[in-house]
């Protein structure tokens, strides 16, 4: 695998390609007006709000850069199926201690936010269930302890 490559998923890709599309437009006009107005105040060396709408703007032009970087990298990958884990698969896990059953996505790590049950397969949890097939018994290495999963089901 290529070392500056980005791993997306379909779905992925489709949220950077909407992401860039509204930062070129609506939110660039929305910029400039913010900057204009804040321009008609006068004196810029004193002007939060003219220094404030600069500095948005120099952080949502560096964001352009890096998802046009990263569109330009990117390889978009389909799940391999549901016999063993791969990256666009959706895993059902059970957490042995808690007796918890969660479910993750598993995306490369451009895609990655743990707040909406998606994790990199680059992640150590990740790194352990490539591979696997429904059944197996999964040990991951936390700041607690060792955590052990079993894998209950693999969806596409």
């Amino acid at each position: 695998m290529v070392s500056d490559e980005v791993i997306l998923t379909a779905e992925g890709l489709a949220q950077l390609e909407q992401e860039l599309e509204e930062l070129k437009t609506v939110k660039r006009r929305e910029l400039a007006a913010r900057i204009k107005t804040a321009i008609s105040y006068g004196d810029l060396k004193e002007n939060s709000e003219y220094h404030s709408a600069k500095e948005e703007q120099a952080f949502m032009e560096t964001r352009i850069l890096t998802i046009d970087r990263m569109l330009k990298k990117a390889r978009v990958v389909k799940s391999a199926g549901a016999d063993s884990v791969s990256v666009g698969s959706t895993v059902v896990l059970k957490d042995k201690e808690f007796d918890e059953i969660i479910e993750y996505r598993i995306v490369g790590p451009a895609e990655a936010d743990v707040m909406a049950a998606k994790i990199s397969y680059e992640s150590p949890l990740g790194k352990a269930l490539m591979g696997k097939s429904v059944g197996a018994a999964v040990s991951v290495e936390a700041p607690v302890g060792m955590i052990q999963y079993e894998l209950l089901e693999i969806k596409v």
